[in-house]
């Protein structure tokens, strides 16, 4: 009932995302509504803790602290590792910019590293050669829904003393090592924003099997309050409502079934565009699951017009494929003015030659064979 609706308003366009919320969750926030509470005054509410327990069980982690938003999860997450003033932070630039901007509103310098043009995720080897004396953390982005390369990572961050932390705010129901993304750092970033795989409109989680984390991340997010007007350490306001928590429990009981959903769709996807030898197609293993938040394509050997052209095409034929990262951030007037970058040369051909294509769960079978053939022919 609640996706036709939205179909109509967006005259059959076929959207890069949407959420799917069904009359459970529309039932969950009425409850909660009735009955209350509607917040907690330390952010413990009881459906917040019943939705972190079982976001914890899903992750495979001791720990998940719910939060308001996925960048409020990556502001609590270095501040609870200890990053700092002075400290450097190495992330990618071919991301969002919450990633860089968290580094930056703890007050640390902002280093970064360039890509594996295969996944586009950050490249261990280029991590390596932007270790300073002075590197406190390594911040990988799972993006699209792939996970980053988090073992060698994790070799790095131990060999140099660092803290590995993960933005896997696009990675629910990946895989990494036939793990749940995020097992293997320090800490995970999860963001619950209404494109996601799940949502709660807008929300974040923090995992953790570190107890000293978990324990920082708690207080951080209430004002760094141990209890009532007790404060302890720097804090802020990262609280997740009641409503929210009740809508993501509801959400994450679904996630397998839209997940797979996803991978049908991107599945049949490549099926036909395998027939083209001028897009590079997204893959997974056995072992590295993708969660198909994005299903991404390199335009081989093609330029940002012709790949811009192609866009317009298929927007023009109601396909809501989109180009994301275009500007990589360390091009961004800020960052470029503020943080001297390295050479990012696969981050540059990145960001002009790949572009995504809808496949969530609200695609059908007959509108993913629509959006296969259209491409193909603009091709």
């Amino acid at each position: 009932m609640y996706v036709l609706s939205f179909l109509v308003v967006v005259n059959l366009v076929i959207p890069i995302n949407m959420p799917k919320i069904g009359e459970e969750e529309v039932q969950a926030v009425i409850e909660t509504i009735s009955k209350g509470p509607l917040t907690n005054a330390l952010g413990q509410g009881p459906k917040v803790l019943e939705f972190e327990k079982k976001y914890a069980k899903f992750a495979g982690v001791k720990h998940a602290v719910a939060v308001n938003n996925g960048t409020a999860a990556l502001n609590a997450a270095l501040l609870a590792v200890g990053v700092k003033q002075g400290d450097e932070v190495i992330v990618p630039s071919f991301t969002f910019i919450a990633t860089a901007e968290a580094v930056a509103f703890a007050g640390a310098k902002i280093v970064f590293a360039d890509i594996n043009p295969e996944t586009y995720t950050l490249s261990p080897e280029d991590v390596d050669k932007a270790v300073t004396n002075k590197t406190r953390a390594i911040l990988p982005v799972d993006l699209f829904g792939y996970s980053a390369d988090i073992k060698p990572l994790r070799e790095i961050a131990e060999k140099y003393g660092l803290a590995l932390l993960e933005d896997a705010a696009q990675a629910h129901g990946a895989t990494y090592q036939s793990k749940p993304a995020g097992f293997f750092s320090d800490a995970a970033c999860w963001s619950l924003y209404a494109s996601k795989n799940i949502t709660t409109g807008e929300g974040g989680v923090i995992t953790t099997n570190d107890d000293k984390i978990n324990e920082n991340l708690r207080l951080i997010r209430n004002h760094g309050e141990k209890e009532k007007y007790t404060s302890v350490l720097i804090g802020n306001n990262y609280r997740m409502p009641e409503i929210e928590a009740s809508i993501g429990i509801i959400q994450l009981s679904k996630l397998s079934s839209f997940v797979a959903k996803r991978r049908e769709n991107a599945q049949q996807l490549t099926s036909i565009l395998q027939r083209s030898k001028r897009l590079k197609l997204p893959t997974e293993t056995e072992a590295n699951q993708h969660s198909w938040y994005l299903y991404t394509v390199k335009l081989l050997d093609g330029t940002e017009n012709e790949r811009n052209f192609i866009l317009k095409e298929l927007k023009q034929k109601e396909i809501g494929a989109e180009a994301y990262y275009v500007n990589p951030i360390n091009t961004m007037e800020f960052y470029r003015n503020n943080y001297n970058s390295r050479k990012l040369p696969e981050t540059e051909k990145a960001a002009k030659q790949v572009f995504s294509l809808p496949i969530h769960p609200n695609v059908t079978n007959k509108q993913i064979e629509y959006i296969g053939k259209t491409l193909l022919a603009l091709l």
